[in-house]
């Protein structure tokens, strides 16, 4: 996608100096700032800190940082090491599964190389590959969401299709294209007029920050709204459809995601508006089938709720928003359950959210 005018991805290698990019979206949309990472420490930190977000973009960070583990440390190389560096990682953040998904198999295949002389290389070539199939992957579900976007297109007369979603699954969240905001971004190329309603996404506020930025910058037209706002238009027909992103789906059809995302499912559920999921299959926990009681929810610090960052004279600021000694609970995602799914949108194609037809998509996990 393009800022100023220049394209960019949400991380990125640069061939010439060896080094690994990434946006701070942190600063967004006050300020563009990229940072590099040259540690896996840094790598930690900017998946722990939320300077890198979203699952599909946590997984490739970790890709990279396993490189730069092995390349900052060439005299510790060893499969401990690998295995120690690939669980440190992993601890950064709990729920979203990618992150455990793309690990494991990159350290898998590091450790099965072990000897190899260039594993340096190897591990750069995994992780480049990782970043090339999550691009492929938003951009298949860009294609197949856009089928539903078109279908609702023509049924309503070719009016716009006003589509809500909750939280940032843009590019800024998958490396490129995006997961939820992927068939937005296809259907606008295709000339088809789209509205989306986006949710602030407090306590954070990644759809007021960075979604909005993003369908901003893109010249989608865009409304945020409160996060309880979304109910009132559904019961107003104001909503044709919802499309969110996922940090875990389990095989049964269970989806994680950020912390309101049940209430929007159970809205639309009542107003018999059409709820999707898109995901990539590295989304998928296809060794879970109880997103309920299984999944680990993330709990983060009181003061994300506590306090707001404010943009005053020309200076981001935090503030208060109540008194420092009130006692907060802050957690990251709840979990919708599959009966409120209408489908998953995955870079295979559209299925319903249970486990026969998620295995038909993805045979080779039975």
């Amino acid at each position: 996608m393009k800022v100023n005018n220049k394209a960019f991805q949400s991380i990125w290698y640069e061939t010439d100096t060896d080094k690994i990019w990434v946006i701070d979206q942190r600063k967004l949309p006050f300020s563009f700032e990229t940072i590099e990472l040259n540690t896996l420490e840094q790598c930690f930190w900017a998946i722990k800190e939320m300077v890198v977000r979203g699952a599909p973009l946590i997984g490739v960070t970790a890709a990279y940082g396993l490189y730069i583990a092995i390349k900052t440390n060439p005299n510790k190389t060893s499969k401990e090491f690998i295995v120690d560096s690939a669980d440190y990682l992993k601890s950064s953040r709990p729920t979203a599964v990618n992150l455990e998904y793309v690990v494991d198999a990159i350290s898998q295949k590091l450790v099965e190389n072990i000897e190899t002389s260039k594993l340096c290389d190897l591990a750069l070539e995994f992780a480049i590959e990782r970043e090339k199939q999550e691009i492929k992957n938003c951009s298949n579900i860009g294609h197949f969401g856009l089928s539903l976007i078109e279908d609702i297109y023509f049924k309503n007369g070719k009016q716009t299709v006003n589509i809500l979603t909750h939280c940032n699954a843009g590019w800024l969240a998958c490396v490129d294209w995006g997961t939820a905001l992927s068939p937005i971004y296809k259907a606008q190329q295709k000339g088809i007029p789209v509205h989306v309603w986006v949710d602030e996404t407090r306590p954070r506020n990644q759809g007021a920050r960075l979604t909005a930025w993003e369908l901003q910058s893109a010249d989608i037209p865009y409304t945020v709204i409160a996060d309880n706002t979304g109910g009132h238009l559904m019961q107003h027909s104001l909503v044709d459809m919802v499309i969110v992103g996922s940090d875990r789906t389990t095989l049964n059809g269970d989806v994680a995601n950020k912390i309101g995302t049940y209430l929007k499912a159970l809205a639309a559920f009542d107003n018999n508006i059409p709820f999707y999921v898109a995901l990539p299959s590295s989304t998928i926990d296809f060794n879970m089938t109880d997103g309920i009681k299984n999944i680990p929810i993330e709990e983060r610090h009181g003061d994300e709720v506590l306090q707001m960052e404010c943009f005053v004279d020309g200076i981001v600021k935090n503030a208060h928003l109540m008194p420092e000694s009130t006692t907060v609970a802050n957690y990251g995602f709840d979990v919708t359950p599959a009966r409120l799914v209408t489908a998953l949108i995955t870079e295979r194609g559209i299925c319903k959210a249970n486990e026969k037809d998620i295995l038909i998509l993805f045979p080779e996990y039975q």
